[in-house]
């Protein structure tokens, strides 16, 4: 199977002034379609960069990106779908009506995009909520209808930079089980940025560790855990043999 993203020797360096600062080397891993992928690394180390290299909104230096088949052109507008740390909705609109922000700039039928953003929104458990305003809803909230808003316009690759770093250890946990639900009922192919150690093995099907910066890829293999996954399987040998692995690469041990 071809991946579906696949990154070799992938540099990037910012110039200031006449210096410059290397933010990424010899970035080298592929995404499987319907994978979803643990990027775990210090802060600072270049996984957003990354991930906004990904995106289409920094260009690289060196090495290849590409995304997608070859049968198929991807654009990064259409194709891609993103969440933040910070749920960024627009205070003044209603959250029905924030999900369907990238379906109004897409042009996409409003008819169909709001039925589907219904639908999204129960998905991510937001049934109810859709006339509330960002400020009723507590942060977990907000967090699950800025995934609903990233599935509205069904991209094929969701990226996703530290989504749940802001919410409380609980909180935070119940939106890991909500995100691997979500993600089996959607299908799609999902790249979550962290510098959790225990959520990026909770979460991936395989995890990329990455070195403090500039980011080179330390290791990069498959979390052999079943679905679904619980909250207990945290308290299992297997689940701190890949944590202490990820430890010890980052120098932590």
């Amino acid at each position: 199977m071809q991946p579906f993203i696949h990154l070799s020797g992938v540099t990037k360096t910012y110039r200031r002034g006449r210096t410059g600062h290397l933010a990424i080397s010899d970035a080298t891993f592929d995404v499987m379609p319907g994978e979803l992928v643990s990027l775990v690394g210090p802060s600072g180390c270049g996984k957003s960069t990354l991930l906004k290299i990904l995106a289409g909104l920094h260009p690289h230096d060196a090495g290849e990106v590409r995304i997608g088949s070859e049968s198929h052109a991807f654009d990064p507008a259409r194709d891609i779908g993103m969440v933040f740390q910070a749920p960024l909705l627009l205070k003044w609109r209603r959250i029905l009506d924030n999900v369907l922000l990238p379906a109004e700039i897409l042009g996409l039928p409003m008819a169909e995009s709001r039925e589907r953003a219904r639908g999204l929104l129960n998905l991510v458990g937001l049934t109810g909520a859709e006339e509330k305003y960002p400020y009723e809803l507590s942060g977990g909230m907000q967090q699950r209808a800025a995934i609903a808003r990233a599935l509205v316009h069904d991209p094929k690759l969701i990226l996703m930079d530290e989504p749940f770093g802001a919410l409380d250890a609980l909180t935070r946990e119940k939106m890991n089980l909500e995100l691997l639900r979500i993600w089996k009922e959607s299908g799609k192919t999902i790249l979550f940025v962290t510098h959790g150690i225990s959520e990026a093995v909770f979460l991936g099907t395989r995890v990329v560790v990455l070195t403090s910066g500039p980011a080179r890829m330390a290791d990069n293999f498959e979390i052999e855990l079943p679905h679904p996954r619980t909250l207990d399987m945290k308290t299992h040998e297997r689940f701190g043999e890949y944590t202490r692995r990820i430890y010890k690469l980052l120098g932590m041990e």
